[in-house]
């Protein structure tokens, strides 16, 4: 990569997006990430989902240059981790307000390559500023603890220091947030950080990268590898000794892939997988409340995203009144390109989302669910489904068991507060839930019963920096965000002191 004192060349960069329709900000952005990635003459296209068009031609990394990128980060680590946390704190506060002064520019990043509304996107980038203020100042409260000894001539110490180098990979639903939420936390606690964006999003992180330089974050210390060879690159970042830790925002099934290959190096590991949230509506519930809330939770990116509502479990008793309202606000949605501000729902990220969508959709239909509202790629065509409302759903149906990652809504009927908790929990994903319920005593008896790592209850997640996001079984271990996120990103090491602190002999008073 370049010298912080050379501005990149971005001639070659800006002719590989001359066709998109980036402009202004956004365009020098994106030239300028991609001139900074380490070079390689592969190239992969990145599309953009609403239109099918080229956006850019971007560096495509390999396992070799992963490889070259180790030793500096390493470099780079060793005079980091031994700066003062408020000296990191100043730096990661500058990376911050270069962020917020850009934010319209990367939220056009953002759109243009992944597709959501802007107005989300732009809640994106300001969602992601938050991660770098919180672990900016939670940097500086990185505690260790003084034990009680054993004798009188001994200390014991506990300190926390940095895991080490983290390799780290993110997805193409939240390009920047699943960014900002990996790297602060890493950059605050004295690490070096490597990141494989995912291949659909990489310019979103490189333009992060590029505010980061312009911050003042030493070369070396956070790299941006894109790439569309995934398994050369996270085979390096999970294979390599002196990378410390892996944290990694996807899948299930390449989340145990990731976990497997670096069970050999004994990696720390961050796992956000996937998920399959249930959204149950008891007969006490708010429903106008309820509805509102599941727009939000189900709709959001286009039910792209890992905490979205996947499988509502209404009461027998409200669940045409709650049908009926929910049907009504899912026909008001707009789907369009996610520029147009009158856009609710964008596209799906690329033709495979739409097959995944579409098949369990028709599967669904086939087995005797019904389709009140939508059930079909949207008549835009492309990468865009229409919202779609199912109700008959049944447990041993594709679209139950499956993530749908995409605006599809499916209702089941229960009649019995257990049962409600049994079908919720019959998943092996176990990262969001919501429900909604006016009971006091069934709402601490369903939020101790249901097993997922994050509750809302009569509300969306108020996902943030200062709580921990995460779940159980099969959606991961370990927490982002709040103060156990900078816990990921240290280890503990005991110090035992002896000889020290011998008492003062006893002497009589005159």
């Amino acid at each position: 990569m370049p010298s912080p004192n050379c501005a990149p060349d971005t001639s070659v960069a800006s002719e590989s997006i001359a066709t998109s329709r980036l402009k202004g900000t956004a365009l020098d952005l994106a030239s300028e990430g991609i001139a900074m990635v380490p070079e390689t003459q592969e190239r992969f296209a990145v599309k953009d989902p609403s239109t099918g068009g080229l956006i850019a031609l971007v560096p495509d990394c390999d396992a070799e240059v992963a490889l070259g990128s180790i030793t500096p980060a390493l470099a780079a680590q060793f005079h980091w981790r031994h700066q003062t946390a408020f000296h990191r704190a100043e730096i990661l506060h500058r990376w911050r307000l270069l962020i917020e002064e850009n934010v319209e520019a990367l939220a056009e990043i953002l759109t243009i390559e992944q597709g959501k509304p802007i107005a989300e996107a732009v809640g994106e980038i300001r969602y992601g500023m938050r991660f770098i203020e919180w672990f900016a100042e939670e940097g500086k409260r990185c505690y260790g603890d003084l034990v009680p000894a054993t004798g009188q001539d001994r200390r014991a110490l506990v300190l926390r220091q940095p895991v080490g180098l983290v390799g780290a990979i993110t997805p193409w639903n939240f390009p920047n947030a699943m960014v900002t939420r990996k790297v602060a936390p890493a950059l605050a606690a004295g690490c070096a950080i490597i990141l494989k964006p995912a291949e659909d999003t990489p310019l979103s992180s490189l333009a992060l990268a590029v505010l980061a330089r312009r911050a003042g974050i030493p070369e070396g210390l956070f790299t941006v590898l894109p790439t569309a060879r995934p398994a050369g690159v996270g085979g390096v970042l999970t294979s390599h000794p002196d990378i410390r830790k892996i944290s990694f925002t996807g899948s299930t099934p390449t989340g145990q892939m990731l976990m497997a290959q670096a069970a050999s190096h004994v990696k720390r590991m961050s796992l956000e997988l996937g998920g399959n949230a249930p959204f149950i509506v008891f007969d006490d519930a708010d429903l106008d409340l309820a509805v509102a809330t599941a727009m939000q939770v189900k709709f959001r990116n286009g039910g792209q995203t890992c905490v979205s509502a996947n499988r509502f479990i209404v009461h027998s008793s409200v669940s045409e009144r709650f049908t009926a309202k929910l049907a009504e606000a899912v026909l008001a949605l707009r789907v369009g390109d996610g520029l147009d501000g009158a856009s609710n729902i964008g596209p799906l990220i690329n033709e495979k989302s739409v097959s995944k969508v579409s098949r369990l959709v028709s599967q669904a239909r086939d087995q005797g669910a019904d389709v009140l509202v939508g059930g079909h790629v949207h008549s835009l065509g492309g990468n865009f489904f229409e919202p779609t409302l199912l109700v008959g759903v049944r447990a041993d149906m594709a679209i139950w068991e499956e993530e749908i990652f995409g605006p599809v809504v499916t209702v089941c009927e229960f009649t019995s507060e257990e049962e409600a908790v049994s079908i919720g929990n019959g998943t092996p994903y176990g990262l969001a839930a919501y429900f909604f319920a006016s009971n006091m005593d069934r709402i601490w008896r369903v939020s101790e019963a249901l097993d997922f790592g994050m509750i809302g209850i009569n509300e969306g997640l108020s996902a943030n920096e200062a709580t921990p996001f995460g779940g159980v079984k099969h959606s991961g271990v370990g927490r982002e965000g709040s103060r156990y996120g900078l816990d990921e990103y240290t280890e503990l090491k005991y110090l035992s002191l002896g000889g020290i602190g011998r008492p003062l002999p006893d002497r009589q008073c005159a």
